[in-house]
């Protein structure tokens, strides 16, 4: 468990310095210049990354059981995960309509997959995992809807047909990874 905590505090950590301190954020960006602002920060993420893969593992290992779902909490967390590559499929197509009136889809998609896996599983390298992320989420949209009205961001109006594409898109990686992606890559097989 110490390994899966120190990689949520270093990959969280650098994915909350916006959250917390703006203003050193910029001052610090601007000095080292953009693109080894962007190195460190990839390279923080990374070793976060790898540190929260390792040590989740290590949990699952010695699983330490909180409590035991209902079995329908596995189709609602099928449902809300799909809504949740839905919401990061319109992070990255252009111009819409989800993108436009939620202004942060990605966020607002890893808050939905971090509440689906808290529904769907009760032991503790779960909680402290999706519990981490679930929080992290919800300062993180909280910080992001600040700074869009102290900045007066504006989000264009979405189209019908680049809002018909998110939802394919989002609808085909959730059954890619649904069926065959997470159970190659997690071990678990969400659908038996």
């Amino acid at each position: 468990m110490t390994y899966l905590i120190l990689g949520l505090l270093i990959f969280l950590g650098a994915h909350s310095v916006r959250i917390v301190n703006e203003d050193w954020r910029t001052r610090t960006r601007a000095r080292l210049g953009p693109l080894p602002w962007k190195a460190l920060y990839s390279l923080v993420s990374v070793i976060g990354l790898g540190l929260v893969v390792w040590g989740f593992g290590q949990a699952r290992q010695q699983p330490v059981q909180l409590w035991s779902p209902p079995t329908g909490m596995r189709h609602l967390a099928a449902l809300l995960t799909l809504i949740a590559f839905v919401l990061l499929a319109a992070a990255y197509v252009p111009g819409n309509g989800i993108k436009a009136r939620l202004h942060h889809p990605m966020v607002l998609g890893v808050k939905v997959w971090a509440l689906a896996h808290l529904l769907s599983n009760g032991n503790l390298g779960h909680v402290v995992l999706f519990g981490s992320f679930l929080v992290w989420a919800i300062l993180d949209f909280s910080a992001a809807r600040r700074r869009d009205r102290a900045a007066g961001t504006r989000y264009p109006r979405g189209t019908a047909g680049a809002t018909g594409i998110t939802v394919a898109l989002g609808v085909g990686a959730w059954i890619a990874f649904a069926l065959w992606l997470h159970g190659l890559l997690m071990g678990v097989r969400p659908f038996g």
